[in-house]
């Protein structure tokens, strides 16, 4: 392949990738944030995100099985604290859950 060709693939990767963003800005405008369709998304993620942390806590696989219950158990009571005291922001909660199930599992195990 030669150097023409490599930089023709180049821009027209980049020419596709900034016409998907340019029609975004474009379709932005006349979404609104505060609708019944962004309230719905916002449901189910953080649905998603609940029964992924049900899955780990209930039916831990690899390393996570050697964790006892009570530790894991620990570490989402802590995350659930984090998310609540940080106005209910999902990111302080699993960065707490995380951090929290290190530090349990370091100092208890």
């Amino acid at each position: 392949m030669t150097t023409e060709t490599l930089w023709i693939i180049v821009l027209g990767c980049s020419a596709a990738t900034f016409a998907w963003r340019l029609l975004g800005v474009a379709v932005v405008r006349k979404i609104n944030p505060e609708g019944a369709i962004f309230k719905w998304i916002t449901c189910v993620s953080y649905a998603m995100v609940a029964g992924l942390v049900f899955r780990m806590l209930m039916m831990p696989e690899s390393e996570l099985a050697s964790v006892s219950l009570p530790i894991r158990i620990g570490a989402v009571a802590i995350a659930f604290a984090a998310y609540f005291l940080f106005s209910r922001r999902l990111v302080a909660g699993v960065l707490a859950g995380g951090l929290s199930l290190s530090a349990l599992v370091h100092w208890l195990s």
